[in-house]
This record gives structure tokens, sequence and C-alpha cells, in this order.
């Protein structure tokens, strides 16, 4: 039989279990606990929301596993005559099928009953946080992961294999005829620059990805870049008219949002239009070039610029599909209790099922800036989907 010194060398957390051990008051330097406790959760609430705002504005909810995208081809009026009937015009309807993946991912939490009976309300708040945090981590990391991926995906759906896309890949799709723009199945919405740094030019070969296939704000889709610091560094320098970078000439000027530090603007010149706002739906802006508003986002790999196209939290236009369970019961985190016989563990388990694709395949756009190559995933979103 261990003895109780034995017991006391290792701590409950060592086997998964909040043990009586695992109750400690303040630490070797003499800070209480559940100062700590409170400090540590107030970070991860403003952690759990950065990511949340990121996730609102990419995705929204589907519950079927599979949708049915139909692709329609176009008819022409004819001039009338006097007697007789023009003829029926039939448009030639193609559709092809977009899959969501779908797993289960659980987390268990378990109690001694004697740590329950000596710790502090504050100390069992903070696992349950923990299990929050670890939850949005989770949706963040597949959802990023399903942005920069190229790869087409294939999820097994009631025995028949569905494809899961990216964005377009150049895998034969060819996107819908939009405003005179044409496309063909080498289209491609994974770029790489073509220089080490990023120019104005790129900017503007992102904006056209999107506008060239109908989403803009005159058709109610905000577009968003998403830039590290080190690529927001050098857009801030942006003039119209002036070379930058690579020997780009801007067609814009990188307007600074409202809150940003002060810009000194060329002696002579005016600003003509208002300031882009300081927030977009909790998300940070820091300025805009041209219709399209910079946010700086650290979670955003440095040689990586992602735009899209968004219609606020959880709008139809945003390009990522997260795919719950067809049964309402069944969606989001859930808590189960453990079994009935609560000594001398009590048990919990935290429960979510959820999958992801994308459906608006030309509803973003990715560039890594290198000079030559092909793109490649960024290693930070590298993993298995």
């Amino acid at each position: 039989m261990a003895t109780h010194n034995q017991l006391i060398a290792f701590s409950g957390a060592d086997r998964g279990i909040n043990a009586q051990v695992d109750v400690i008051q303040e630490t070797a330097d003499g800070r209480n606990l559940n100062d700590l406790w409170e400090e540590f959760q107030a970070t991860l609430e403003v952690q759990n929301g950065e990511r949340q705002t990121l996730i609102d504005f990419l995705t929204y909810s589907v519950s079927s596993p599979v949708e049915e995208v139909v692709q329609g081809g176009t008819v022409d009026f004819e001039e009338a005559s006097e007697f007789g009937v023009p003829k029926a015009g039939r448009s030639t309807l193609d559709s092809f099928s977009m899959g969501f993946d779908f797993k289960w991912y659980d987390l268990a939490k378990r109690y001694s009953w004697l740590f329950l009976a000596d710790a502090d309300e504050r100390q069992v708040a903070a696992n349950h946080q923990v299990a929050l945090e670890a939850d949005n981590r989770l949706l963040f990391s597949k959802v990023m992961r399903t942005l920069f991926s190229n790869v087409t995906r294939s999820a097994d759906i009631k025995g028949q294999a569905y494809n899961v896309y990216p964005l377009y890949n150049a895998d034969g799709t060819v996107p819908p005829a939009y405003g005179g723009n044409t496309f063909d199945g080498t289209e491609t919405h994974y770029l790489v620059s073509g220089a080490a740094t990023v120019d104005s030019g790129d900017l503007e070969d992102l904006t056209d990805k999107l506008e060239d296939k109908g989403y803009s704000t005159s058709n109610g889709t905000q577009l968003i870049l998403l830039v590290n610091k080190a690529e927001g560094k050098e857009i801030r320098k942006f003039r119209a008219n002036v070379e930058n970078n690579n020997a780009a000439v801007a067609t814009y000027d990188f307007i600074p949002a409202a809150a940003e530090a002060t810009t000194i603007l060329t002696p002579g010149t005016l600003l003509l239009g208002a300031q882009p706002p300081s927030q977009i739906g909790g998300l940070v802006v820091i300025g805009s070039y041209g219709s399209v508003l910079i946010v700086q986002e650290s979670r955003i790999p440095a040689g990586y610029m992602a735009i899209i196209g968004t219609g606020g939290t959880g709008g139809l236009q945003n390009p990522i599909g997260i795919r719950e369970h067809a049964r309402p019961a069944y969606r989001g985190l859930r808590l189960i209790e453990g079994d009935k016989n609560a000594y001398p563990l009590v048990n919990s388990y935290y429960s979510r099922g959820f999958g992801t694709g994308i459906r608006q395949r030309g509803g973003a756009a990715i560039m890594q800036v290198k000079a030559a190559g092909e793109y490649a995933i960024p290693t930070t979103y590298a993993s298995a989907i």
C-alpha cells in the first residue's frame, strides 16, 4: 500500500483528476491563487473573444451535410414581331454537391470528492473556463485550417463520399460568369505574390479576385483583408500614384482608421471622404485601401494575407460553413453528466460535434508573399483538418 508521502508525490492532474492535493492556496512567493485564477479567467475571456470574432466573420451555420450549388446559364430576349411568338428560352442548369465533414470531440473533467470539499468556487470555475477555452481554440483552429488549405478533402456521408472543397484551386471547376467576367477551370484563389515584400499590386490582385465574381460592397459584401503586423507595416506606406515596393504604383492611398496614431499628410494634400471605422464587429481596423478594410491580426501568419467577403456575424455571404448536427439538441458545446455513482469521483464530459467546408468558393482568397514557387499552406495551419 502506498504511504501518505507517496500519495502526495503526484498531483491529480497527472492522472487527469482534480484531487485534494491540488487544492493549494498560494504560490511559493505568497501570491493568492484565487487572485491568479481570476486573472487567468479574465485573460481567457479576452483570448476567446478575439478568436470568436474572427470565426463569426468567416462562417455561417449549416445543418445539412451536403448542399447542391446550382450554376445556371443565360438566355436572351429577341425582338418582338407583330404576329409571331417568341421562341422558348431554356437555361442549362448545372450543379455540384458540396460536402461538409463532421466529427465528435470530447473532453472529460474529473474531481475527487475531497477536492470538491476543500476547493474554492473559483478553482472549480477556472477548470470550467479552461474547457471553454479548449473548445474555442478547437473551433478556431479548424476554421483557419479550412481557410488556408488548398486541398480538396473527402467526407463519408451515409456511406457515400462527397468532396469538401477549398476555395477555387484550379481543380477544373469553372466559376460562374459575372458582369462580363468569365473564367475557366484553372481559376485559383491561392496566390503567390512573386516578391518577398508585399506591394500595392498584391492588394489589388486580391481585391480583383473577389470583386470580379460579384463580392463587393455594392452587393452587400464587405471586403476585409487580414494581415500580420509584418505586412501591415508595409501597407501603411502605400500612397496613390507613388511607387512603393517592387516598383508597384498604388492606385489608392492607405487611409488610417480614426483611432490610429496621427498621420501627417503630404503638405498641400487633403483627405477626401471619411476615415474608415476603427472597428468592424469587434475586429480592430488599422485602415483601408480602396474599398477594403485592413485588419491586422497576429493569428494570420507572417508572409500570408487573406481577403474575405463577409456579410457580418453569421452572414450567408461568409465563405466557410460550420456544420452542426441536424438535431438542435446536439448542437453547440454540451456538458454531459457523468456516471450516477458520484463517489469517489465526480465526472462530467464536454462534447461538441461539428465540421467545416467552403461553400462560397469565390468568397475569399489567400496570398503567400514570396518570390517564387507554388502556394504552400502555412505551417501553423498545415496539420490535417
